[in-house]
């Protein structure tokens, strides 16, 4: 009896423990975006903070963001990254290297544009939207901002743009056909595209 009860209390244990969390927290990479000092006017005259911005990946598909505030600068980093971490997303990713299709996403004053590259492109994206991407695992992609550079927005706008992304899969079960019929449409329209240009 007494080895059997040993027993449930270790499986107990090892439900309740908190390895697993920290396995999947250290696969995750983070990386800082943009950190402001920021003042707020009081009686006996002003006191000082830092804002932080935060993105965080596992380079799998999965990214977040985050902000924090706080007197010092590494507390204000770590309260972004625990929002973050909390804020994970997943987008689905063609090959584990790009995105599925071209992209709009807005947010406030800010807008980017987000294009699916061939192998070899590597990341052509400036500031905020590269950090995003290289934490997402994004390895082949063309984004450009349009509008404002703030990096808040950015990173916003941004994930809007990726939210935006569709499987193949997701969409031929919406529509009734197969992947083949989704992905053939996509691959004829791209070697159209191309045979316009060359001709041009």
């Amino acid at each position: 009896m007494a080895e059997e009860r040993g027993e449930k209390r270790g499986r107990r244990r090892d439900r309740e423990n908190p390895r697993d969390r920290d396995d999947e927290a250290s696969e995750l990479v983070d990386k800082l975006v943009g950190i402001n000092r920021v003042a707020k006017t009081v009686k006996g005259g002003k006191n000082f903070g830092f804002a932080a911005l935060v993105v965080v990946g596992d380079q799998k598909g999965r990214a977040g963001f985050g902000k924090g505030k706080a007197r010092e600068v590494p507390e204000a980093i770590r309260k972004a990254t625990e929002e973050a971490k909390r804020n994970l997303v997943r987008i689905p990713l063609r090959e584990g290297r790009t995105l599925h299709h071209d992209g709009n996403g807005r947010h406030g004053a800010g807008k980017v544009v987000l294009r699916a590259a061939p192998p070899g492109t590597g990341v052509i994206a400036g500031g905020p939207m590269r950090a995003v991407m290289e934490v997402l695992g994004v390895q082949d992609v063309v984004g450009k901002s349009l509008g404002s550079s703030n990096p808040y927005n950015m990173v916003r706008a941004t994930f809007d743009a990726l939210k935006g992304q569709a499987n193949p899969r997701t969409v031929a079960s919406k529509r009734g056909l197969k992947v083949q019929d989704i992905v053939g449409r996509r691959t004829d329209g791209a070697s159209e595209a191309g045979m316009a240009d060359s001709v041009n």
